[in-house]
C-alpha cells in the first residue's frame, strides 16, 4: 500500500503542475485574448498533456518492458484523448449552464479537472504502469 500512496502523491504533484499550466493558459486565452472558452480549454488541455506525459512517465509510473516507447506514447495519447473528450464535455455543459465569465469557466474547469483526474489515474495505472518492480535481493 505504501507504493500506491507514493504513486498517488506523485501523480497529484504532476497533476497540480499540469493543472496550473492548463488553467493559466485557459484564462489567458479565454479571458485576455477572448478565444471561445471551449476552444481555449482544448488548447490548454493539450499543452498540459505534453507536460503531463513527460512528467508522469518519468516520475509516477514504472515503464512497462513489454511495450515500446512509441506504443506507450500512443496508448497515453489515446487515453488522453478520452480525457480530452471528458474535459470538453464537462466544459461544454458547464459553460452552457453557467455562462462564460471567469467564475463560471473556473467552476466548470474545476469539475472537469476532477472528472478527468480520476479517469487519468485509473486508465494510466491499468494500461501503462508495470506495477512494482521486484526488489533486488
Amino acid at each position: 500500500m505504501g507504493r500506491l500512496m507514493e504513486q498517488i502523491l506523485k501523480f497529484g504533484v504532476v497533476g497540480v503542475l499540469a493543472t496550473l499550466i492548463d488553467y493559466g493558459l485557459l484564462m489567458l486565452l479565454s479571458q485576455l485574448l477572448h478565444v471561445d472558452a471551449v476552444i481555449a480549454a482544448g488548447i490548454s488541455f493539450t499543452a498540459s498533456l505534453v507536460f503531463n506525459y513527460l512528467a508522469s512517465m518519468r516520475y509516477v509510473f514504472t515503464r512497462r518492458d513489454d511495450i515500446s516507447r512509441g506504443r506507450e506514447f500512443a496508448v497515453f495519447v489515446v487515453l488522453s484523448l478520452a480525457g480530452l473528450a471528458l474535459n470538453q464535455l464537462c466544459m461544454w455543459v458547464g459553460v452552457a449552464l453557467l455562462g462564460s465569465g471567469a467564475l463560471a469557466v473556473t467552476v466548470s474547469k474545476v469539475f472537469a479537472t476532477a472528472v478527468v483526474m480520476v479517469w487519468n489515474f485509473l486508465s494510466r495505472k491499468k494500461w501503462l504502469d508495470a506495477g512494482e518492480r521486484p526488489e533486488a535481493e
